[in-house]
């Protein structure tokens, strides 16, 4: 065996090394960006968040619910609109509580789902107190909150279906 065949022999063997490296780099960006995002935000115990959604119904987190996804966006965010049918389609299988931050009233925050042909309540936080309880800095931010009241998963920026239907389904059957 020549010089040449060997390099041959080694290259893609190197190629599979690089490629792993590569993608153990970019796993780690992408784990190290999540985790400077949700850096401040609560653990464990859920702060407060009760009031009346959009359709008259009173909603509260704490322990004793359910398995909820508390999702806090405005109507003016980009990111919030191009998740807004993972929201709702994982508010078909589980409690979904949406919070429509610093969006204006009810009248607007309504006019808003409608116009986007979004059959899901929000609970408006006109004056950004329940955002801040909760010490959400930027939208979207999700939080899965176990049925013993206990912050389980957050993730901030653009969330999956999967994503969020993984998590909440640990939630309420792993995590303890």
């Amino acid at each position: 065996m020549n010089f040449s065949s060997k390099i041959q022999t080694l290259l893609p063997t190197k190629r599979w090394q690089r490629w792993l490296l590569e993608a153990a780099l970019i796993l780690a960006v992408i784990l190290g960006a999540q985790y400077w995002q949700t850096r401040g935000l609560p653990e464990g115990a859920a702060p407060p968040l009760a009031g009346v959604q959009t359709d008259g119904t009173s909603v509260k987190v704490g322990a004793g619910d359910t398995v909820t996804l508390v999702a806090f966006w405005a109507t003016w965010c980009p990111v919030c609109t191009a998740e807004e049918d993972n929201i709702v389609s994982v508010a078909k299988d589980h409690r979904v509580i949406s919070v429509a931050m610093q969006s204006g009233d009810a009248a607007t925050v309504t006019k808003h789902l409608k116009e986007r042909g979004i059959d899901l309540p929000a609970l408006v936080d006109a004056d950004g107190r329940h955002a801040q309880n909760w010490r959400v800095r930027g939208v979207p931010t999700h939080f899965v909150v176990d049925g013993a009241g206990n912050i389980r998963f957050r993730v901030v920026g653009y969330a999956t279906t999967w994503g969020l239907k993984a998590r909440l389904w640990w939630a309420g059957n792993v995590a303890a």
